[in-house]
Parts: C-alpha cells; structure tokens; sequence
C-alpha cells in the first residue's frame, strides 16, 4: 500500500501520517517501523527542528528505525523493500529541495561554480535540470516497487502567492509535478487541512 499525505506548512499532515503507521502496526504488530528524513541540518534553525522531531518520535508509542537520508531517498526506498516494512517519509518536499538547493550538485553536477565561488549566492541557482530527472525517475521507480506500506508526506505548495524568482518558481513547479506523478502511483492519497484529513484517492 502506498499513501501520499499532502497539505500545507503546519497543517498537521506529520502527525496523520504517523497515526496512519500506528493505525498500520495495530494490524501488523510484527512488522518493522522505519522513519525515513530528507531534511539537512544546513543552518541552526533545522537542526534544532530535527532534533526535535527526534525527541518527539523517542518517546512515542512506535518503534521507530530513523534514517537520516537527505537525497538518497531512492536507494534508501530499495534498500528498504520488504513486504513487512511500514515505511514513513517525511518530507518529499524537502528531498526536491535537497536537489534544487544542494550546493555540491550545483558545483559537482551543473558547474555553475567553481569551489572558491561556494556561499549564499549559489543557492539562488537552479540545478541541472537533466540531473534531477533522472533522480526524480529513480525516485518514481522505487516508489512504483515498493512492496511494503510506505506513506509519503508532501507540501502542498501551489495554492498560494507565486513566488519571486527563478529557484523559488522552480521549486513550485516541481513540486507540484512530483506531487502529480507520486498520487498517480499512489493507493491513497489524503489531504490534510487544519488537522483534518479529506481522503482524495482510494484504491480497494
């Protein structure tokens, strides 16, 4: 089963997702739990956020397997690919970014600047676009075989103003794309709006 929880910032779509892994472990109680994170520690400000969420998933009633990821969800999704697997990612959003903001892929990958020239104005461009196809492919893929229950949590992010510049309207267009190819390939797909989840998709 595969399950695409979208919303916006703050609007609880976290939390359902890990209700829908607890709802999961009541009928699957020996299956493995495995919390998949994209974020990156870039700055003190999202440290601080993951430490947090490390805490808040300690002491809660799932035992989870944490996997710090960043860009390499794919490859983690593979590795995890077992039908006894309850598999969370949290976010795809924040994976996109990791590929549309990573400063090694805009030197390494795009050589859009050299090593001397890394800093604050890098971020502000885009990265090759031919290279963040095939990973989002290899993302698509892994989803697609996944045999687990893997529920996938995405910011919902074109309903609001159009954003200025080239990176940020990038960022919105591919996120709204991702968001298009996964919920085709998806069982499920439910929208969380103020805490409260309006299901979307589902199949039998």
């Amino acid at each position: 089963m595969k399950h695409l929880v979208i919303g916006g910032c703050r609007s609880g779509k976290s939390r359902f997702a890990e209700q829908c892994i607890a709802d999961l472990v009541q009928t699957y109680p020996d299956y493995s739990c495995h919390y998949v994170a994209t974020a990156l520690a870039l700055d003190d400000e999202m440290r601080a956020r993951i430490e947090r969420h490390q805490k808040d998933r300690q002491g809660g009633a799932i035992k989870w397997h944490t996997h710090e990821v960043g860009t390499e969800l794919a490859a983690t999704l593979h590795a995890l690919n077992h039908p006894q697997q309850l598999v969370l990612v949290d976010c795809l959003t924040l994976w996109l970014s990791g590929y549309l903001c990573d400063e090694a892929n805009l030197c390494d990958e795009a050589n859009l600047c050299d090593e001397a020239n890394v800093g604050d104005d890098a971020k502000h461009l885009v990265a090759d676009i031919g290279h963040f196809n095939q990973a989002k492919q290899q993302l698509l893929a892994a989803i697609t075989d996944f045999s687990g229950h893997l529920v996938i949590v995405s910011n919902e992010v074109g309903s609001g103003i159009v954003p200025l510049g080239e990176l940020s309207r990038r960022f919105t267009d591919e996120a709204g794309w991702l968001n298009q190819a996964i919920a085709a390939c998806a069982d499920k797909v439910t929208l969380v709006v103020a805490g409260l989840p309006l299901p979307l998709k589902s199949r039998p």
